[in-house]
């Protein structure tokens, strides 16, 4: 039910699609891209990434991994000037969740990316050495802080928030 705050409401359902999104995109990695791409050689392996790693940087991905973050932090923000029903801590522990996984993509991923971008092909067993096995490590924490963001943004709309 929307709450007689819709810009809240609003805000907050936008805020939880794209969570829900994003978490989808990390979980397919986790379960299926990268168990995929485990199976085949390092000079295909390292030609994939590098691709999805050029690829993936567009206005669709970067809207819904960044907007989950912007849109919880403006439904905090406009539940602060309303004064919306239901408790803070979902909403407050989906936002710092959201966050956090941008922190971990920025931080641990995105550097991942670069080195293999930068490594080209010369030696792909190297490479991918280098990378897969930190990468995958780490897109399994984002996967779970991004699950958790669109888990809390889930009850704080159940929550009337």
């Amino acid at each position: 039910m929307i709450s007689t705050y819709p810009q809240t409401s609003w805000l907050l359902i936008a805020a939880t699609i794209t969570a829900g999104l994003a978490a989808g995109l990390l979980y397919a990695f986790a379960v299926a891209v990268m168990p995929g791409l485990a199976d085949v050689d390092d000079a295909a392996f390292v030609s994939v990434m590098q691709s999805i790693n050029r690829r993936i940087i567009n206005p669709w991905f970067l809207l819904t991994f960044l907007g989950a973050p912007v849109l919880a932090i403006a439904a905090v923000i406009s539940r602060s000037v309303t004064g919306g029903p239901g408790p803070w801590w979902p909403l407050i522990t989906a936002t710092a969740m959201a966050l956090l996984s941008v922190l971990i993509t920025a931080a641990l991923n995105i550097p991942l990316n670069n080195a293999l971008d930068a490594a080209g092909s010369t030696d792909p067993a190297a490479v991918r050495e280098a990378f897969e096995r930190r990468w995958v490590s780490r897109n399994t924490a984002r996967t779970i802080v991004s699950t958790a963001a669109f888990g809390f943004l889930v009850v704080a709309l159940a929550l009337g928030n």
